[in-house]
C-alpha cells in the first residue's frame, strides 16, 4: 500500500513539473520577439548608440529601416566607398557578420567596434528588424 501511494505521488510530482514546464517555454512568438526586441534596444542604446540612432545620422548613419536595405544608401550619410562598393543587403546573416567584425566584412568601411558576443549580437538585429526600427 505504501509502495503504491509513493508511486502515486511521484507520478503527480512528474506531471506538475511537465505542465510548469509546458507553461513556461510556450509563450507566444509575439512575447518571445518583443521581449527580445526590448533587449535589443537596451543592447542597442549601450552599444550604438554612441554613433548611431534611428531618427538622424550622427558619426554613423542613421538605422531607421536598415533591415533589408542595401548598405550605403542613407540620404546625407558620407559612407565609405568600400561600403557603397559591397553591394550588401542587410539581413540577419550579413548583420551578424558585420557586427562579428566590420573591418573583417569590409576592409576599409568606417566602422571598426564590434560585437563579439553571439547572443547579443542576436538581440541587436531582433531589435533592428522590429517595428521599433522601421
Amino acid at each position: 500500500m505504501i509502495g503504491i501511494v509513493v508511486k502515486n505521488a511521484q507520478i503527480a510530482f512528474v506531471a506538475i513539473a511537465v505542465a510548469g514546464l509546458l507553461f513556461s517555454v510556450a509563450q507566444p512568438r509575439e512575447v518571445v520577439a518583443q521581449s527580445a526586441a526590448a533587449s535589443g534596444a537596451d543592447l542597442y542604446k549601450r552599444k550604438c548608440s554612441s554613433c548611431h540612432t534611428m531618427a538622424a545620422n550622427k558619426i554613423g548613419p542613421s538605422h531607421k529601416g536598415v533591415f533589408g536595405r542595401k548598405a550605403g544608401l542613407v540620404t546625407g550619410y558620407a559612407y565609405s566607398p568600400a561600403l557603397k562598393k559591397s553591394g550588401i543587403v542587410w539581413n540577419d546573416k550579413t548583420l551578424d557578420q558585420w557586427l562579428l567584425g566590420p573591418q573583417k566584412m569590409v576592409k576599409g568601411s568606417k566602422m571598426y567596434l564590434a560585437v563579439p558576443n553571439a547572443a547579443e549580437r542576436t538581440a541587436i538585429i531582433g531589435y533592428l528588424k522590429s517595428p521599433a526600427a522601421k
